[in-house]
């Protein structure tokens, strides 16, 4: 016996991922990365975070045990992240119709959802924004779905298509998943306004869609509650949904992969329901999640000092982004370079789309060493005093031909 022989074909790298590791091997001594997705400072580091350093110095102290955990996650955690993502007030959470569930990651939350989905019978077809995160068509596939697409921007890439977008989701059947980014969408960092939010939950409720928002982004936009409104505006009474929410760019914890699955039920008792076979798609899967990236969220949560300091950090980086987002429409405006860019100044959260053609791209990265995803899709918190001139110049001449 021997391995399948298509496993003897290399397969392609992945779209993100594998940039990370032809810049790694780049040995040009200016070369620009902006294609992971992970906050730097002005230094371009990766910083942990202060509060990080001290609920792991807690956690230290405590000398507590390395037991597996409930397959579903530790209790305190599932209810803090809860109501970090609804609000501790809201309806869903008093009524015990929201329940969460630790997961590795926000893709771990995903893939899960997936799973739970279609090992209970959901609908087939699952649409998505266009564009999207890169691993969300293959993730869904994977898991058995039919991937179908709605139009989310216009040929810019920097606002959105409204007409366009409603009108592929009214072609929806009832029983379709609906992939919604909750907040700073990626990968145009263009979010939907308030009135755009209703009409969309209006839309789900009329055709009677069942969403699945990733939240990997609550507090890189505009602020905690101000990011889930959104959110807020499909959690309407009785309205059922999935959350998957991570915490690896809002506590910097990107080595640790935590992150949360929360159903959203009609009532307690069906989500009591529902959360059993979530439980029974991941112990198929990873069987109970990882303790320590969990330990320390749940330290941080739980404490009203440390909460208080982590805020204070995650509006820092949260200002840092869109100072960024001011200084590269300033750089790019500077040189003169064709297009509109002013609204990348109020777009939210890591990303923005230059809308850039792939021999552009290319060219950035053979003749520049810089190294963007896609159409153009940047990651603005990668930009430093350092690397913003350099990059807008590159930028001006992939451009201006």
């Amino acid at each position: 016996m021997s391995l399948p022989s298509f496993s003897r074909v290399p397969a392609p790298p992945d779209a993100i991922l594998g940039l990370t590791e032809a810049f790694k091997a780049d040995p040009r001594p200016n070369k620009i990365s902006l294609a992971a997705g992970v906050f730097v400072d002005e230094a371009g580091r990766t910083p942990v975070l202060e509060t990080v350093i001290e609920a792991e110095r807690r956690l230290a102290a405590a000398a507590g045990t390395k037991l597996y955990r409930p397959i579903d996650g530790e209790q305190a955690y599932r209810d803090l992240v809860r109501d970090l993502v609804l609000g501790a007030g809201h309806e869903a959470v008093t009524s015990g119709r929201a329940v969460a569930t630790q997961t590795p990651g926000g893709t771990g939350g995903l893939r899960v959802a997936a799973d739970f989905l279609r090992q209970t019978g959901s609908g087939v077809t699952l649409w998505m924004s266009e564009p999207t995160w890169p691993n969300h068509p293959q993730m869904f596939a994977a898991a058995g779905f039919r991937v179908r697409t709605y139009p989310y921007t216009d040929e810019t890439g920097r606002r959105i298509d409204e007409a366009a977008m409603l009108g592929a989701l009214s072609d929806a059947a009832p029983g379709d998943v609906v992939l919604l980014h909750g907040a700073c969408h990626n990968p145009t960092g263009v979010d939907p306004s308030p009135e755009l939010w209703r009409r969309i939950g209006d839309l789900i409720a009329e055709r009677g869609l069942l969403p699945l928002v990733d939240l990997a982004y609550q507090g890189f936009g505009d602020g905690l509650a101000e990011d889930a409104a959104g959110l807020m505006e499909l959690v309407r009474p009785g309205a059922e949904l999935l959350v998957s929410t991570s915490f690896s760019k809002t506590f910097s914890l990107y080595a640790e992969r935590v992150g949360a699955l929360i159903v959203i039920a009609r009532d307690a008792a069906a989500a009591a329901s529902a959360q059993s076979h979530v439980k029974i798609a991941i112990r198929v899967n990873y069987s109970n999640p990882p303790a320590h990236g969990a330990d320390i969220v749940r330290t941080i949560l739980a404490d009203a000092d440390l909460r208080a300091r982590w805020e204070v950090e995650l509006a820092a980086m949260r200002n840092r982004i869109k100072s960024n987002r001011a200084a590269l429409v300033a750089a790019l405006e500077s040189r003169s370079i064709p297009g509109d860019w002013s609204g990348i100044a109020t777009q939210r959260g890591m990303f923005a789309l230059l809308g850039l053609s792939a021999a552009q791209v290319a060219r950035l990265k053979d003749e520049f060493a810089v190294y963007v995803v896609g159409r153009g899709r940047i990651n603005v918190a990668g930009l430093t005093a350092a690397n913003l001139d350099p990059f807008a110049d590159a930028v001006a001449a992939v451009i201006k031909g």
